[in-house]
């Protein structure tokens, strides 16, 4: 009995070691932390939104989402006070005015960003006339030529059409005006002459100009709010511009009266006046002149309501202005070049006022 009492408290024994051991067994497992779960923060850099690819129109620096390839024309413009107000000219991208018999001017407007509807009073060309059309490899129109502007033109020194042959088919007359001020051509007869004399309708030819990111880049320089340009003394020839802050523009007036285009009543706004001064030599009786387009000379340039003193280089046949031996920076926008005699020079041919 004692025997079997032994045995029992044994075993008694031996289970409550063994419940203990499972006990701390099970406390063990419950004191082992769980694992924490951290949140990671993913960070996606988002690829920066491209806009549009810009283009900058070779002649006025504007920029554009479309790409301008057209070729340039070039035509000549009568500047007689009977021809005004002229068609087209506040399209032009460039209008260069320049003395044709003696103090009379006419105007070479460059047409490159657009072509207007119309374009006119169409005039006669004259040798310098052909050689700037030459360097711009623009296509050229005009209505007559002196003796050697015929001789250029007809050797075809120069893709163009000529009112002398086309009178009456791609060359129309007004009957508002007479003749020799009443010649016009419009955008589909400049297309279709081109295609009647195989001409390239590409542009090849990008000028040297250079031009500023804006017109805030350009406040260096004497302050001109108003400027002067004379041919002669002849106020019909003689060209005013006023600055207007606002628009950063200048616009033209001659004898008080603005200039304006006939077609669509726009005034001609400018972001920069350009004055090259060259030699001119009268050559025959009627007065026409030789003007030297090819030695370069002095300049003067107002844009953005300032004047700076430059120069001016043909450079590859384009009349460009200099400063500091590279091209000068022009403001965006339309541009009008005198070109004015050595005598009696810039400084009695422009005068300016702050």
């Amino acid at each position: 009995m004692e025997k079997k009492m032994r045995g029992w408290l044994l075993f008694i024994a031996i289970l409550l070691l063994l419940l203990a051991a499972c006990s701390k067994e099970e406390k063990a497992e419950d004191d082992i932390p769980e694992p924490i779960e951290e949140e990671i923060e993913v960070v996606v850099e988002e690829e920066p939104v491209q806009g549009p690819t810009l283009y900058k129109a070779p002649f006025t620096g504007v920029l554009s989402e479309e790409e301008s390839t057209h070729r340039a024309v070039l035509a000549t413009i009568n500047n007689h006070p009977l021809a005004r107000p002229q068609s087209g000219i506040s399209d032009a991208d460039i209008v260069y005015e320049l003395a044709a018999e003696g103090n009379i001017t006419r105007l070479l407007a460059l047409f490159q960003s657009e072509l207007p509807e119309e374009i006119g009073p169409i005039r006669s060309a004259r040798d310098y006339f052909v050689h700037i059309s030459k360097g711009l490899d623009a296509f050229y129109v005009a209505h007559g030529y002196s003796p050697d502007a015929k001789q250029m033109l007809q050797d075809r020194f120069v893709d163009n059409i000529n009112g002398m042959q086309y009178d009456g088919t791609l060359f129309n007359r007004s009957k508002e005006r007479r003749a020799p001020h009443n010649s016009y051509i419009t955008k589909d007869n400049v297309l279709a002459g081109m295609e009647k004399t195989n001409s390239s309708t590409e542009l090849s030819v990008k000028p040297a100009f250079s031009f500023l990111e804006s017109i805030e880049d350009a406040k260096i320089g004497d302050i001109a709010s108003m400027l002067v340009v004379r041919y002669g003394t002849d106020p019909d020839f003689t060209s005013t511009y006023s600055y207007d802050a606002e628009k950063g523009t200048y616009n033209r007036m001659v004898k008080g009266i603005q200039t304006v285009d006939k077609s669509n009543e726009k005034p001609v706004e400018l972001s920069n006046i350009l004055i090259f001064e060259t030699a001119h030599r009268t050559i025959d009786n009627v007065g026409r002149q030789s003007v030297d387009i090819e030695s370069g000379g002095k300049g003067m340039l107002f844009h953005a309501g300032i004047e700076k003193e430059i120069e001016w280089k043909n450079i590859d046949g384009i009349l460009t202005p200099m400063e500091n031996g590279v091209p000068a920076e022009l403001v965006p926008g339309k541009t009008w070049i005198h070109v004015v005699s050595t005598h009696p020079g810039m400084g009695t041919s422009v005068t300016y006022t702050p």
